[in-house]
This record gives structure tokens, sequence and C-alpha cells, in this order.
């Protein structure tokens, strides 16, 4: 049959099954997931925590509302980072036997990443680092900088491609801070969201 011809629903039933609220599989209490955030891995999606974060044990990992998590993207946590001040970066400190030496002492930077962001397949975000509101992060990109609201980032290491909009529009986005409305508003107003007349989302009840 041609795939033309298949009934569209179908579609929605292949997708349920790769894409999942991470929400409802986080487990670790150091990592925070918003609400409608979701990651699409036609495997097992559900393993996102043990197979697409590294570290997190000391550090924290904070993801916003309503963010696109393409397959294979990857956060790698600062507790993940070797120490560099002294004469060797082997982890000692964490095999049987050579860790009664004590952990080096060391503050860790957390990761912060905003609402409304779409990560692209294969991209990775390194310690440290936070992502403003509707970024857009492109496939295969490695993140080693703060990524500013609304801006599209590719490349490796990741480099500003452009804003999405005019400074002006952005800073209303983010007083409207729509992805914090109640969730009958937000289904009111779906149309509005993804178009592109700031004025409509404005007015919007």
């Amino acid at each position: 049959m041609a795939a033309a011809n298949i009934p569209y629903p179908h579609i929605f039933q292949k997708t349920a099954k790769e894409t999942v609220f991470l929400k409802n599989f986080i487990h670790n209490p150091n990592i925070t997931v918003g609400d409608y955030t979701y990651y699409n891995d036609p495997h097992h999606p559900e393993r996102f925590e043990y197979e697409n974060i590294r570290g997190c044990y000391f550090s924290k990992l904070t993801i916003g509302k309503f963010c696109q998590i393409a397959y294979k993207t990857v956060f790698i946590a600062d507790d993940m980072n070797h120490h560099m001040d002294g004469f060797s970066t082997y982890p000692f400190f964490i095999f049987e036997g050579w860790n009664e030496v004590g952990m080096p002492e060391k503050s860790y930077r957390d990761t912060i990443v905003g609402n409304d962001v779409w990560f692209g397949t294969n991209s990775v975000i390194m310690p440290g680092v936070n992502i403003g509101d509707g970024a857009i992060i492109g496939a295969y990109a490695v993140v080693t900088k703060d990524v500013e609201p609304y801006t599209i980032v590719a490349g490796n290491s990741a480099r500003v491609i452009r804003k999405r909009f005019s400074d002006k529009v952005i800073n209303e986005l983010l007083e409207i801070k729509w992805w914090d409305w109640k969730y009958e508003k937000i289904a009111r107003n779906v149309k509005n969201i993804v178009g592109g007349d700031i004025q409509k989302l404005h007015e919007a009840k």
C-alpha cells in the first residue's frame, strides 16, 4: 500500500510509542523536567535519564516546559569533568583502594534549560550551560556556551546562526510566558502560540 493511502491515525499510533513526556520517567532528584517536555526515540525513550544524561550525581540539570528533545540528544553534567588542576586527570578517588585520599573539593556548575527549546538530533549540551527560552539547538551541535533566548545555534562548537525574532518581539514573548498559562488557555490559543502574530498572544484569553 502506498504511504499516501495509510490512514492518518496510524502515524499517531507509531509516534506515541516513540515519544514520552520525560517528567514521568525521571528518578534522579538532581534532574528536573517541566510539563509536556518530550523525548523522541524509536527504541526506548523511557530510558532517557540513563542513556542521555551523563552524571548529575552532584550537579543539577533543570529542563523547562514544552521542550522538544530529538533522538540521541545528550546532556553532560559538570560532575563528569575530570579535575585538571593537579598533575593527573585520573579519578583515583572513585576506585577502591585509592578512594581513602578523599574527593577533591569542587563547586559544580548546574545546567539550566528554559522553556520551549528544540534540541536537534545528536546535539550535545556540555556542563554548566544555560539555554534560554525558545532557543533552537541544531542537529549534531555541541553547545559549550550559554545560548540566549530565541536564538538558533548550530555547529561544533555551536555558534549563533541568527535570532528567531526581533529584540522587541523576544522581550514581549519573555513577558507573556505562554508556557506558564493554564492548560485550558493554552488549548484555546494553540494557533496563536504556533503563529507569528504577537498581538494575538497579548490578546489571548
